[in-house]
């Protein structure tokens, strides 16, 4: 007999029993971005607010030292996702190279690829640099150890004939390089990031103002030869203020996270953020943001996708 009683304590314990299960179902998504005044940690906050829903996600942007940095966290467990070049994600999945030798990370996976990151080399105007093998002998800034900038600065020096030796290296972050350009302690600085990026906007506008190297050329043609990842870009003119259309090279920005990763949360990330108001708030949001489309997520894959996000795409028709 179902007495007044045995209802109340099947009540009781089915309350007991919900709550946990509430608790459980809403997953922490952290998504590691980079420096502040770079690209990935605006358009991280972005994506962390489009995707995050009450009870089932909560997604918060991380500043970190950048892609390598954020393989190393996803790995690490410091953080579920995170901003990736498209050449240091591959080369960490796939145990090539910087790191070639090294412990590679056979479970990293690919969420989306979201925009091109232009390669910016930022020189202070009138200092008669005027292409980078002028760097020699100069103080240069090549980011921070744990960045795709640092990885992709060696590179392009080295295109140009250009040893880490033949200049004075310094290993800091855009905004710490712009503020050294201010006071005169610096003569340039790689990034690589969307554009516009804030610290470079931020260091055109003040006085004396500042020039964008152009990467074209027989340079340029054989980086691109050497490596699949770098294709040809172009800054347009007055994305920073006084500064002309600049040829230069871009590799792909990409969200990546581990095979571990739940695959109902990253199904219900990507479907938020390539919904009509996730798509809004990005185009709103920041200059990369009209780039950051279902169409674009499917390209420049070097990894394998996440089985949450390749569910995604093949109910909308981007793969088979």
């Amino acid at each position: 007999m179902f007495t007044r009683k045995r209802f109340l304590t099947t009540l009781t314990l089915a309350a007991g029993l919900a709550l946990p299960l509430a608790a459980q179902s809403q997953q922490f998504f952290r998504i590691g971005t980079g420096g502040t005044a770079g690209t990935y940690y605006p358009v991280g906050g972005m994506i962390a607010n489009i995707i995050s829903q009450p009870g089932k996600i909560v997604a918060t942007a991380q500043a970190s030292n950048g892609s390598v940095a954020n393989v190393n966290g996803i790995v690490g467990g410091a953080m579920e996702s995170g901003f990736s070049q498209a050449d240091v994600a591959t080369w960490a999945q796939k145990g090539t190279g910087i790191y070639t030798g090294k412990p590679n990370v056979p479970g990293l996976r690919l969420i989306a690829n979201l925009y091109p990151e232009s390669v910016h080399v930022v020189v202070r105007k009138g200092a008669g640099i005027k292409s980078v093998a002028d760097l020699k002998g100069k103080r240069v800034a090549l980011d921070e150890p744990g960045s795709g900038t640092l990885v992709n600065a060696r590179a392009i020096l080295a295109a140009y004939g250009v040893k880490e030796s033949d200049i004075k290296p310094e290993y800091i972050k855009p905004n710490q390089a712009g503020d050294k350009m201010k006071d005169g302690s610096l003569d340039a600085f790689f990034f690589t990031g969307g554009a516009p990026a804030g610290a470079i906007a931020e260091l055109a506008s003040a006085g004396g103002g500042i020039d964008i190297l152009p990467i074209d050329g027989k340079e340029a043609d054989a980086l691109r030869a050497s490596s699949g990842f770098f294709a040809a870009d172009l800054i347009a003119a007055d994305t920073y203020k006084g500064v002309g259309a600049v040829k230069t090279l871009a590799v792909g920005a990409q969200w990546v996270t581990s095979d571990k990763a739940d695959a109902n949360t990253v199904y219900e990330a990507v479907k938020a953020l390539y919904s009509e108001a996730g798509q809004k708030q990005l185009a709103a949001g920041h200059a990369k943001g009209k780039f950051i489309t279902k169409e674009n997520a499917v390209q420049g894959a070097g990894i394998p996708f996440h089985p949450g996000a390749e569910r995604f795409y093949k109910e909308a028709g981007l793969l088979k």
